[in-house]
């Protein structure tokens, strides 16, 4: 694992190169490695996970080697939950990273229940999961009845968009994305929409597939993403052209530093990244004071 802060000198040295202008045609944006019309992205996106929503889990353990549990495991240690939080997991439609949360929370309760009356616990814990694509949604809310969490209060599912959030101002303590934010059209509006959703003192994280830095362990993580993953998802889920661009995506998505100076810019302080298994992901994180 490696951890970097990102101080206040990225701001003005990274500006100028990371504006959203040289982020972003005006009329055009890419999928996977093709250029499309920026209308015609979130359509192609959404037909993506529409797709693969039905074998979305078990493509993810075979692709991750189960790996993206742990992952998802040190997302959820890095945001610390606490009881009564009001949090919003965005392109988390499967509630993955939803369920570890409540998990974390209850144990939470459990332990301050040991010394604290349950009257003192009285304030309401609210998990909002949010995703574009209701298919995801719906692979989530079966998974949370088998788990046998009922849609309640304290977690709720809305379809919606990451780039223009249908949540008030301040109104979040923590904000979640994971493995999302690449598939978006502008990135820096789903970082703008998360810093205005955000109360002071909310944190944002972020878990992307990210870029190796390591060369023999690059080549190798290219051989295995260009041959095997579009190789298994036609294998296990009939379906390799939505896992191409899966994995094209990574490639075109910012290196850690040119997103961390995304985030910065978007308003952030105390801007960091940890890169996990060698750079193939990493958690960025960010707080709004």
């Amino acid at each position: 694992m490696a951890l970097r802060m990102m101080t206040g000198k990225l701001r003005s040295k990274c500006l100028p190169r990371f504006s959203a202008a040289s982020l972003l045609h005006s009329h055009a944006t890419s999928f996977g490695f093709k250029e499309v019309q920026e209308e015609e992205k979130s359509r192609m996106v959404d037909n993506v996970f529409s797709s693969v929503a039905s074998n979305y889990d078990l493509m993810n353990d075979l692709m991750s080697a189960g790996l993206h549990r742990l992952w998802k495991d040190r997302l959820v240690s890095k945001l610390n939950p606490f009881p009564g939080m009001k949090h919003l997991d965005v392109a988390g439609g499967t509630g993955d990273v939803a369920f570890r949360i409540l998990e974390a929370i209850n144990s939470v309760k459990h332990r301050a229940m040991q010394d604290v009356l349950e009257d003192n616990l009285h304030e309401e814990t609210q998990i909002f999961v949010c995703d574009i694509n209701p298919n995801m949604l719906n692979v989530g809310k079966k998974r949370a009845l088998e788990r046998g969490i009922r849609e309640a209060k304290s977690l709720l599912w809305v379809e919606g968009d990451a780039e223009a959030l249908n949540f008030k101002d301040n109104s979040m303590d923590g904000y979640t994305i994971a493995f999302g934010i690449r598939n978006v059209t502008h990135i820096e509006r789903v970082l703008a929409e998360a810093y205005r959703v955000l109360k002071r003192g909310g944190r944002f994280l972020c878990l992307e597939l990210s870029h190796v830095e390591v060369p023999i362990f690059k080549e190798l993580y290219d051989y295995y993403s260009f041959s095997i993953i579009p190789a298994v998802g036609e294998l296990v889920a009939g379906d390799r052209d939505s896992y191409q661009y899966l994995v094209e995506s990574i490639r075109r998505f910012p290196s850690q530093e040119k997103f961390a100076s995304m985030i910065v810019d978007a308003g952030f302080q105390k801007v960091e990244y940890e890169n996990l298994s060698g750079g193939v992901v990493a958690i960025h994180s960010g707080l709004k004071i």
